[in-house]
């Protein structure tokens, strides 16, 4: 492709894809770019501890929180689903935080806007209409922005940015959630002035070994689900945040539809119609991990099936498929959540073909 024609392309990330990478289909760059977290996650995490522009814009985050007011995270799609762990780690600690929906925020809460402390902007893209419009308006609200695309029109109107570093994505958000939820906690992190390296650290390495065992049984997976009406992954805390994703990347890859709840709003209603054409994916992990499981004994005893993750060792039943993972500092549970529902939604669209074929280009940004 000669230089003229190259200008033209709106490649993602600005970066034109291997030529490889062109003739993949959905379920190999869905598996490609799974198989990349771990490796961009502690990229990512040896970066936020020792680049010093990084480092700097943490600091400079930390003195804008410091006024009297919430932290807010604003994003939309898998980019609020990080907000939720930066949210839940400040709020978990004492300070008054919140995720919105930035497209929401736009029309519905930017008139008090100037009341936040600090506004956290996350978008993979960075040419979002809704988060450009944001980053556009006239307001004396401190804004940071997380972002994936240097290159990219959010990027250029915030001064301070920190980079996701999770490097082009083609297919579901996959690396950009993870490592996006992990640039969120460690801002929040920074803003406490708690130390989190060693969290990071540990959760990396618990992704990663998890990340294998997971993908392993994935057919496994598969095939309990095989068959749901309704499928709905249900998660509190940072869990939350990977419920929302875990359905997201489910639905959009493979055309099933699923949905997230909190674990409490899932109780309190849709748990009442449960019968044997569902599947729950709970996440019973973090302070709260009893609650899954007592949630999971519910579905169960109305004729429902469960995939649990939990932390414990736990017997499979003909209803109950358990999957553990390794314990992680909250509100890192926000990473690990994600990966059943990844696995299983790689199962599903190597056995029934992709849904959303990969995307190699920026299309219309528009409300």
């Amino acid at each position: 492709m000669d230089s003229t024609s190259n200008r033209t392309r709106r490649w993602i990330s600005g970066v034109e894809p291997a030529r490889e990478l062109l003739s993949a289909t959905g379920a190999q760059i869905l598996e490609i770019e799974c198989r990349e977290q771990p490796r961009k996650l502690h990229e990512m995490i040896r970066a936020y501890a020792a680049d010093e522009e990084i480092r700097s814009v943490l600091r400079k985050m930390r003195d804008d929180a410091a006024n009297r007011g919430p932290v807010l995270f604003l994003g939309m799609g898998a980019s609020l689903c990080s907000a939720i762990s930066g949210s839940v780690q400040l709020q978990t600690h004492g300070r008054p935080s919140f995720p919105a929906d930035a497209g929401e925020w736009l029309h519905y809460g930017a008139t008090v806007w100037d009341d936040a402390a600090l506004s956290i902007l996350i978008t993979t893209s960075g040419e979002s209409a809704e988060l450009v419009e944001l980053c556009k308006r006239d307001s004396r609200a401190a804004l940071a922005l997380i972002c994936n695309n240097s290159a990219s029109t959010c990027w250029g109107l915030v001064e301070n940015r920190l980079p996701i570093l999770a490097g082009p994505e083609y297919g579901n958000a996959t690396k950009t959630y993870t490592n996006a939820t992990a640039a969120a906690i460690i801002a929040s992190s920074e803003i406490l002035g708690r130390p989190w390296q060693k969290d990071a650290e540990s959760a990396a390495e618990v992704f990663t070994s998890s990340l294998n065992q997971v993908f392993a049984i994935r057919n496994d997976l598969e095939e309990f689900c095989r068959g749901a009406a309704n499928m709905e992954a249900i998660g509190r805390g940072a869990a939350y945040g990977g419920a929302i994703m875990g359905s997201l990347c489910i639905r959009e890859m493979t055309g099933h539809r699923a949905a997230a709840h909190t674990g409490a709003g899932f109780r309190h209603g849709p748990n009442l119609d449960v019968d044997a054409s569902h599947v729950a994916i709970i996440f019973a992990l973090g302070r709260v991990a009893e609650l899954g499981v007592k949630l999971a004994q519910e579905c169960n005893s109305r004729g429902g099936k469960v995939v649990l993750v939990s932390e414990q060792y736990r017997e499979p039943t003909e209803k109950l498929l358990p999957i553990r993972v390794d314990a992680v500092a909250e509100p890192w549970e926000g990473i690990t959540s994600i990966l059943v529902p990844q696995a299983l939604t790689l199962a599903m669209v190597e056995r029934t073909g992709c849904r959303l074929p990969p995307r190699f280009e920026y299309g219309a940004m528009e409300q």
